[in-house]
C-alpha cells in the first residue's frame, strides 16, 4: 500500500484549528508546521507505509494561475480564491523541508496540481500491483479510488473502501468527474449546467457511464422517470460545450512526467539529528523528538 498526502488539507487545518501565538525562535508563526508535524507522524505511527509521498501545491498563487495547465484552457479556474495568508507560504516551505528531515518523498509542480500528482502516483503503483490510501479530504479525489484502494481524511473520518463513495457522495468513482462537470464545482470556480445540482447529476450518472455515453443518447434522457426530464434534455443539449469543457478541468492527470519509479516512493528512517535540530528552531515540545525516535525504530517493510 502506497499512502499519498494531499498538503495543503493539513497544512491548512492546522493554520486555522491551532493557536496562532505558537512562534519560532524569530517570531514566526508555526502552528501549521506543528500541527502537519503531528499528523504525519501520527500516520507514519499507525500506517507504518511501505510507500509514502507528499504532495504539495505551488503556494504562489499568481504563479500557480499562469503556469497551471487548467487555467490555460479555462481563465477563471480558482481565479477567485483569496490569496495565501501572511506568513502561512513560509509555514509550507517549513513543512516541505520537515518531509525532509523524515524522508519522505515530497511532490510539487508549477504546472499541475496536487490531484495530478497523487493521480500519477496512484496510477504508477496500480500498474505493479500496489493499491493507494488517499489521504485527504478533497471529494474530487474521489475519482482515483478503484477496489482495494482507501480514501481517507486522516484524523476526521474514518478510511472509505471504493463502495463507501457511492454511498457517501452518491457516485461511483469512475463517473466522479464526468459528475462534477454536470454540477459544476464552486470551490473550484468551475460552472457546471445550470439547474443540474447533485442529485440530478448522480442520478445521470446511474443512467449512463459517462458523459460521452450521455451525449450520445440524449434522446433517452427524455424517457426517464424522473422530474423535469424533458425540460433536463433540453438543457444538456444547450450547454454541450459547457459540460466537456467543465470535464477538461474535473478530470485528474494521471500521466504528469515525474522522476523516477517505485523505489523513489519508498519509506525510509528519518534523520533524527536534522530532526531535532528542525525542532528546536521552531521550539517545539518534547513530544514530537520522542515521536521521531520511535519512528526511526520502525521496520522498513
Amino acid at each position: 500500500m502506497i499512502y499519498l498526502i494531499d498538503a495543503s488539507v493539513y497544512v491548512f487545518r492546522s493554520y486555522h484549528s491551532l493557536p496562532g501565538d505558537m512562534v519560532d525562535r524569530e517570531g514566526h508563526p508555526v502552528q501549521a508546521v506543528f500541527g502537519f508535524a503531528r499528523m504525519l507522524g501520527d500516520l507514519l505511527e499507525r500506517a507504518r507505509p511501505r510507500y509514502m509521498a507528499v504532495a504539495f501545491d505551488h503556494t504562489d498563487e499568481p504563479v500557480r494561475l499562469e503556469r497551471c495547465f487548467r487555467n490555460r484552457i479555462f481563465p477563471p479556474y480558482k481565479a477567485h480564491r483569496d490569496p495565501m495568508p501572511e506568513g502561512l507560504c513560509l509555514q509550507f516551505e517549513r513543512c516541505q523541508q520537515l518531509c525532509d528531515f523524515l524522508v519522505i518523498t515530497t511532490l510539487a509542480s508549477d504546472e499541475y496540481e496536487t490531484d495530478d500528482l497523487i493521480g500519477t502516483c496512484v496510477a504508477t503503483m496500480r500498474r505493479e500491483g500496489v493499491r493507494a490510501t488517499v489521504i485527504t479530504r478533497d471529494k474530487d479525489m474521489a475519482q482515483l479510488i478503484r477496489e482495494g484502494d482507501v480514501y481517507w481524511d486522516f484524523g476526521a473520518r474514518n478510511p472509505d473502501s471504493y463502495h463507501d463513495i457511492e454511498r457517501r457522495f452518491g457516485v461511483a468513482p469512475e463517473r466522479f468527474a464526468d459528475y462534477l462537470a454536470l454540477t459544476g464545482d464552486s470551490v473550484d470556480n468551475i460552472p457546471g449546467i445550470p439547474g443540474i445540482g447533485p442529485k440530478t447529476a448522480a442520478l445521470l450518472m446511474k443512467e449512463f457511464a459517462s458523459l460521452d455515453e450521455l451525449y450520445s443518447d440524449l434522446d433517452r434522457v427524455d424517457t426517464l422517470k424522473m422530474r423535469g426530464a424533458p425540460a433536463l434534455g433540453s438543457r444538456l443539449r444547450e450547454h454541450r460545450d459547457a459540460a466537456f469543457l467543465a470535464r477538461q478541468l474535473t478530470g485528474i492527470v494521471c500521466e504528469v512526467p515525474l522522476e523516477g519509479g517505485s523505489e523513489r516512493l519508498r519509506r525510509r528512517l528519518p534523520d533524527l539529528a536534522g530532526l531535532a535540530s528542525f525542532y528546536d528552531k521552531h521550539r517545539f515540545g518534547p513530544f514530537l523528538r520522542k515521536q521521531g525516535e520511535r519512528l526511526a525504530q520502525l521496520p522498513l517493510n
